[in-house]
């Protein structure tokens, strides 16, 4: 279920978020290599605007994820503003980790949410 916040940034929480979800990680490099959904695209914040191109344009919405929510509504009111159906996922990576969504990582290292 997607909600309007009273900043008008629309936002969903993890449990609404369809099993089948592509989120947009705009987290940085480092926070991605740590730990992340599985069949996330990694767009980071700085590079957005320069990487519009890359957005997928099959999914409707583009749901935009971070560590907590922050960056990604930031993110995700900018999208909206240029006519992108974008949602911001309330509570981001940390709250995927508590709900025991997969994640995956680079290298050996179990997932986690930096």
């Amino acid at each position: 279920m997607v909600f309007v916040t009273s900043s008008q940034v629309p936002t969903v929480g993890i449990d609404g978020l369809p099993d089948g979800a592509r989120p947009i990680d705009v987290r940085e490099p480092d926070e991605w290599a740590a730990g992340r959904a599985p069949s996330a695209i990694h767009l980071p914040m700085g590079e957005i605007t320069g990487r519009l191109s890359e957005l997928p344009d099959d999914e409707d919405p583009l749901y935009v994820i971070c560590r907590s929510g922050g960056r990604s509504a930031r993110v995700t009111q900018f999208l909206v503003a240029q006519g992108y159906p974008a949602v911001n996922v309330d509570g981001g990576m940390q709250a995927w980790a508590r709900a025991g969504r997969p994640m995956v990582a680079d290298g050996p290292a179990d997932p986690q949410v930096i």
